[in-house]
């Protein structure tokens, strides 16, 4: 029995593996940053942080400090899966080049390896019980360079794909993107993943035994598969305004801002369940918001994710993905938090999703040390 449970594991884990590449790298739909969660992941045109690197490599442009680190954490049903990103950008100094990483793990740890759960004599030895993690890591590197009101960058990409002893992968692509600041109020922005077409190139090392159980499941044992990540083109546009609001003399100026973006997303690997389904493309609308009292307070809400459902009647209806979220900043210190559906459907469950951002100013520091000296 333990043999038919572990080969059932098999199945679902590497049966998309082998056999669907329309989503393949599907962990690099998730995206980066409590706030663009919270906005629909609708970034493409605004984006100026180190998360550019994930949704379009040209908005590094906007980081005005020496250095700017991002950090973020998020769990899945109850903490069983998790995500994680680190990553940082600056400017090169003299030069309207800017430089930047990413580091993303999205990861099921603890899985229990019950396939000698059994000895020979038929008695359960729970001591023989291992564990493994199956674990998806992409090293995403980032160029940017600004030339007037626009804005180009690309993203190289490594892509680290590792379940237990049982199989990995490695993948390489590319990502291009471009902003432009039409006017004081409006920008727009484009990006194209996985431009090169991503591939994944997987390799598997099954112990004699573990092919037995495989056998026993009716599975083929793999030996070598390829995954290939097609093109996704995002297209958007941004507008952003501040109200000044009425100042009592001697008080600082007050003020709300406002930001909305719309971004349209098109896939290139057939037919998807979006707003704008067909083959070979498909597109999906991303909708963001964002209000901030004085540039302190941040109040979000954005919506993706359109799909049809069959209802009982059988009829078609439209769902959508509504996300909210806060923001604060204190000083050069940033913290977002989202409460959205990490996964790419409009009626899975939702997460709790916290990052924070740091600015980083050298002369600052060198000043901040000199006075307590």
């Amino acid at each position: 029995m333990q043999r038919l449970i572990f080969g059932v594991f098999i199945l679902c884990f590497f049966g998309p593996t082998l056999t669907a590449q329309k989503y393949s790298n599907e962990f690099l739909s998730i995206g980066l940053g409590a706030r663009a969660q919270a906005m629909g992941g609708a970034m493409v045109a605004h984006v100026d942080d180190a998360s550019s690197s994930f949704w379009n490599p040209a908005g590094l442009q906007g980081i005005e400090t020496d250095l700017q680190v991002g950090l973020l954490h998020a769990e899945w049903f109850g903490g069983i899966g998790k995500y994680d990103y680190a990553g940082f950008g600056m400017p090169i100094k003299g030069q309207n080049k800017y430089l930047g990483f990413s580091f993303i793990r999205f990861g099921i740890d603890g899985i229990p390896n019950t396939l000698s759960l059994y000895e020979d004599d038929g008695s359960i030895n729970y001591n023989n019980v291992t564990e493994f993690s199956a674990a998806d890591y992409a090293f995403i590197f980032n160029y940017a360079q600004k030339f007037g009101k626009l804005a180009v960058g690309a993203s190289p990409k490594v892509v680290r794909r590792v379940v237990g002893p049982f199989a990995s992968s490695w993948g390489f692509g590319v990502d291009l993107g471009a902003q432009y600041q039409y006017s004081k109020n409006w920008a727009f922005g484009a990006q194209i993943k996985d431009i090169t077409t991503t591939f994944n190139a997987w390799q598997f090392s099954f112990t004699e035994e573990e092919k037995q159980t495989l056998g026993l499941t009716g599975n083929e044992i793999p030996i070598q598969s390829f995954e290939i990540t097609k093109p996704q083109i995002i297209l958007g546009a941004a507008y952003k305004k501040t109200f000044n609001l009425p100042t009592p003399e001697g008080k600082k100026a007050r003020s709300i801002g406002l930001l909305a973006e719309l971004d349209m997303v098109a896939t290139t690997d057939g037919q998807r369940n979006t707003l704008i389904s067909a083959s070979p493309f498909s597109i999906d609308p991303a909708l963001g918001l964002e209000l901030n009292y004085n540039r302190i307070a941040y109040l979000r809400m954005g919506l993706n994710n359109f799909q049809r459902f069959e209802n009982f009647s059988g009829e078609k209806e439209l769902t959508l993905q509504p996300n909210f979220g806060l923001g604060f900043r204190i000083s050069r210190f940033y913290i977002d938090y989202a409460l959205a559906n990490l996964s790419a459907s409009a009626g899975g469950l939702r997460s709790h999703i916290i990052s924070i951002k740091l600015d980083i100013d050298y002369d600052y520091i060198k000043q901040a040390i000199q006075k307590e000296i």
